[in-house]
């Protein structure tokens, strides 16, 4: 497997760095879980099953765990141990949290120069911002991002993915991977400043038009790609359900608005301004009421068009698509788990379905 061989300290909590080491242990890391006196506080966020919290399961399968009090001298040196023969090192904590308790960067590479240490935070280990207490909608507010995530009306609303922890994640991974890469040159770690904050703000190429060529923020009914074009949206149906136009090229215009007799709208479809596209929205608001979503889905099945029926998670996780794609995995007693969506030809994740128990592998890590 890629990562084997790879021993990982994960000091984080909740969700953006124990789902960044998940990523590292299904591909064959040795994650070593240090969790707090109590444990990691999503062992006990429900729903339970098979004796484990779900969330804590999908993040901490295939993991050892250990429990130390890093405030104790003692322990705390059971962790040095632990991170003479670590190749990475991740935590979570706000920032100037891992100087108090004398487990930073500057004192765990003392211990071991070779070791990748990586700070996982909302806004980053400097800057005016860096102390701020928040989970991931602060993040997505203090970008903008919340601000676009209104419906059209200007009312914000509670995002229901938490892009910026799960993008955080992956852009963790990738500054681990590459100072893994560049330490087989170098024989040296590094320390790794990913947050919340710099991800979103990484995101918006699409985005920043408006801010840096006109000095104003994207609205959603202007915005190509958040509400403004008739071919990328969301239309109700008559059973209250939805579908999802997402492909803004005018041969979909085309195709669909042939499909209902209105050829006349599409020339509205390549004016690049938004608003000029409103009657078309206002077509396809009226139109779509009309049927229902199974119907509109064999109405719009053999057309040439971008579109999807919006699902709710437990229709979209019994798709076959998720199964065939490995991203939803049984156990022989039923209990599923959400697969790993780094995918290669060769070496492919290997899910391990042990999830530990608090403190489980005390011995076992101390043994080495």
């Amino acid at each position: 497997m890629k990562l084997d061989g790879i021993k990982v300290v994960d000091l984080s909590m909740y969700l953006p760095g124990p789902h960044l080491t998940l990523m590292m242990a299904d591909h064959g890391a040795e994650v070593i879980r240090v969790e707090p006196p109590g444990g990691e506080p999503s062992r006990n966020y429900g729903p339970f099953q098979g004796g484990h919290s779900v969330w804590f399961r999908n993040t901490h399968r295939g993991k050892k765990s250990i429990c130390l009090n890093l405030k104790d001298k003692r322990e705390r040196e059971i962790l040095f141990e632990i991170c003479k023969t670590a190749d990475i090192f991740v935590e979570a904590f706000r920032p100037g949290v891992v100087k108090r308790l004398g487990v930073d960067y500057e004192a765990i590479s003392k211990i071991n120069s070779k070791i990748i240490y990586c700070s996982v935070s909302a806004f980053g280990q400097s800057g005016p911002l860096s102390k701020k207490a928040t989970h991931d909608m602060g993040a997505q507010a203090l970008t903008g991002f919340l601000a676009i995530n209104d419906n059209g009306n200007g009312h914000p609303v509670v995002p229901g993915l938490p892009g910026a922890d799960l993008g955080s994640s992956m852009t963790a991974l990738a500054g681990i991977l590459m100072a893994l890469y560049r330490r087989t040159i170098t024989k040296r770690g590094d320390y790794l400043d990913a947050t919340m904050y710099d991800t979103l703000l990484s995101w918006t190429a699409h985005l920043s038009g408006p801010v840096f060529a006109e000095n104003k923020p994207p609205k959603t009914a202007e915005g190509r790609s958040i509400g403004g074009a008739a071919f990328y949206n969301i239309y109700k149906t008559k059973d209250d359900r939805f579908i999802a136009l997402t492909g803004r090229e005018i041969k979909f215009a085309n195709s669909l608005l042939s499909a209902l007799d209105r050829p006349d709208l599409v020339e509205l479809c390549k004016i690049d301004d938004c608003l000029a596209q409103k009657p078309v929205r206002e077509y396809l608001d009226i139109t779509f009421a009309t049927k229902t979503q199974k119907e509109w889905e064999e109405f719009l099945e053999p057309l040439e068009l971008g579109w999807a029926p919006v699902l709710n998670m437990d229709e979209a996780f019994k798709k076959d698509h998720a199964i065939e794609r490995n991203m939803i995995i049984e156990e022989d007693n039923g209990i599923k788990h959400v697969g790993n969506p780094i995918v290669f030809s060769e070496e492919k994740a290997k899910i391990s379905f042990d999830v530990p128990d608090l403190n489980e592998h005390y011995d076992e890590i101390l043994k080495k």
